[in-house]
Parts: structure tokens; C-alpha cells; sequence
């Protein structure tokens, strides 16, 4: 089979072993790459290119960074390229009509969840949130909406409940480029089709912002916990007080413990360490940080700085119901 002429559009963490994938297969020739501009990063905003850049530079592949996709110019600009195919992932811009009918075999996205559930711009970070007991990658052909083109194939992973989103994106990251080799030989040649989305079980997410990352002590300790490894490393997760805000960065749902006469939101002793009180259940910190210091073991936290526990407070075998199971909202 003749190579088709294919461009890969891409600009986060996720998106790149998909891009190397695209680059080693005999069925396409790599144009060009799409990516986000370079932006400013960190306290100097250093102006840095997107990981899918970094990457397509060392493979010395051609990239092209349009503010906007949907410019005339960066129309035409990509149409120059007369792609065959076009490949999408973890991109961050919506791909305009235009552009999606360049393609004779289409427009492809590796979406990292079980479309139609968790759509839009944080699947992974949601299945965590939720509690969720698998998750997975979608290929879908992309139309006009937001992650609502028919799914070519799809592959499931099963969660065991101790995942971040860092690691969780990685091993997405290589299922998704496994995906895409597996079926790019059936798709060009016409015969794996592509099936629509049921609308049963449709779930939109959304980019997080800071205040998502505040620990509600209404909320149940197993959700808070899934909060806490859900939102690592953006927005990260925080205790906040009228006058202090305590970064969590490890925590786990406590042992069974006696928590009479502290109220939801009390940070309490638990052993050498410290715990947060919740409506159901104790959040036991394991890593925590002030605002302009350094990461710490709670424990060192609670020896050190004493000021952040409410009452003295330890560990029992007695006391408290199990977390509950709610889905996060």
C-alpha cells in the first residue's frame, strides 16, 4: 500500500507517543505537525513549545503552530499539505469544518476515555474523580461536535483505585498508540467501519481552574481522596482556612478512628500525623506544603507546626463509620 500523506495534530504530554507511533508506520507519510505556539512557563515565562513541538522538532518533522485554527491562513496553510489523513490528540483546539474535510480518509482523534462517557477537555482526571472501575481510549472519527464522531475502535483498561493522572495519562498515552497502528491497516483500506456513539451514558467534562482544587470536609473522605490524586498535578489539592491554605499533596482514607467532638473540616493528630475530619470519614495526610515552603511528610508537619491541628487526636480502632462510595459530583 502507498503511503498516505498525513498530518498529526498535537500539543500535550499525552499526544506523544501517539505522534512517534504515526511517525514509524510504513502505511503514512508525515508531513507536517500542528501544534499549540510556544507559551510562557514558570516564575521567569520562559517561553517554552509544547512537548508535541519538542518532540516533532527532534524527529524533524515540519511543524506549523496557528494561534488560531480556524484563521483562513492556517487553513490554507495546513491544505497545502494536501493530508490524506489527518491524526488528533490531547490538540486543545477545536478543528473547524474546514480542515476536517481536507482529509479523504478523515479526521482521527485518540480520545483517553470510553466515549460517549467523559467527553471535552479532562477525561482522565474525571474517571479518577468518579471512581470509576475502568477506563480506556476511544479512535473516533471526528465531525463537528465535541467528541461526538463515530468510535472506529476502542480499548479498555481496568482501574484499581490507586491511580494519579500523571500516571494514568501515561499508560493511556501507549494504549492509544497501540490503538492507532492496530487499526490504522483496516481503516485505510475500508473495512473497519465506524459505529455512532449511544447516546445513553454521555458525560461532559470540563478544564479545571484553581478553586477546584479546594478539600470540602462536607463531602465523604474517599471522595477527597480521589480529589486529591484526580487534580495532581493541576490544580493540585488544598485545606482551606480563613486565614491559612494548606497544599495536600499525598492522603489517604484513614483506618477506623474515633473522631467524637470534631467537627467536619478539624485537622486532628492521627499517630505522629495529622488527618482531616470529613462528613463521613477521616482524611489521613501524608504530604502537605504551605504556601511558598516546601513539600513535607504530615508528620513532620504536625511536630513542626503545630498550629494547623485543632485538637490533640489519636488513632483508634474505635469510632467512626467506613467512608461512603457517592460518585463525586
Amino acid at each position: 500500500m502507498t503511503p498516505v500523506l498525513g498530518v498529526f495534530l498535537g500539543s500535550g504530554a499525552f499526544a506523544v507517543p501517539i505522534l512517534d507511533a504515526l511517525a514509524g508506520s510504513p502505511l503514512v507519510d508525515l508531513r507536517a505537525v500542528v501544534t499549540a505556539p510556544p507559551r510562557p512557563v514558570g516564575r521567569k515565562a520562559v517561553l517554552t513549545p509544547t512537548p508535541v513541538d519538542a518532540r516533532a522538532t527532534e524527529l524533524g518533522i515540519r511543524v506549523l503552530r496557528p494561534e488560531r485554527l480556524r484563521a483562513p491562513d492556517a487553513v490554507a496553510e495546513l491544505g497545502a499539505e494536501r493530508p490524506e489523513l489527518l491524526v488528533l490528540a490531547d490538540y486543545g483546539q477545536i478543528v473547524p469544518q474546514a480542515v476536517l474535510d481536507l482529509p479523504r480518509h478523515g479526521a482521527l482523534n485518540l480520545h483517553p476515555s470510553l466515549l460517549p462517557r467523559h467527553r471535552g477537555a479532562t477525561p482522565v482526571p474525571a474517571a479518577i474523580l468518579a471512581g470509576d472501575p475502568e477506563t480506556g481510549v476511544s479512535l473516533m472519527r471526528m465531525d463537528a461536535g465535541l467528541d461526538t464522531g463515530p468510535i472506529i475502535a476502542q480499548v479498555r483498561l481496568p482501574l484499581d483505585g490507586t491511580e494519579d493522572t500523571p500516571t494514568l495519562e501515561d499508560r493511556l498515552a501507549r494504549e492509544a498508540a497501540a490503538l492507532l497502528i492496530d487499526t490504522l491497516p483496516g481503516w485505510l483500506a475500508g473495512t473497519t467501519p465506524a459505529t455512532p456513539q449511544p447516546i445513553e451514558g454521555a458525560t461532559l467534562t470540563r478544564p479545571f481552574r484553581r478553586a477546584d482544587g479546594r478539600l470540602d470536609p462536607m463531602r465523604p473522605a474517599m471522595e477527597l481522596e480521589r480529589q486529591v490524586r484526580a487534580l495532581r498535578p493541576w490544580p493540585g489539592t488544598f485545606i482551606e482556612r480563613p486565614d491559612m491554605r494548606l497544599i495536600v499533596h499525598e492522603a489517604r482514607v484513614g483506618d477506623v478512628v474515633e473522631t467524637v467532638g470534631a467537627a467536619p473540616g478539624s485537622l486532628v493528630r492521627v499517630g505522629e500525623g495529622m488527618g482531616l475530619v470529613t462528613h463521613h470519614g477521616l482524611l489521613e495526610l501524608l504530604e502537605v506544603q504551605e504556601p511558598g515552603g516546601r513539600r513535607m511528610r504530615a508528620s513532620d508537619m504536625a511536630r513542626g507546626q503545630p498550629r494547623w491541628l485543632d485538637r490533640e487526636h489519636d488513632a483508634s480502632e474505635a469510632g467512626a463509620p467506613p467512608a461512603a462510595s457517592a460518585e463525586s459530583g
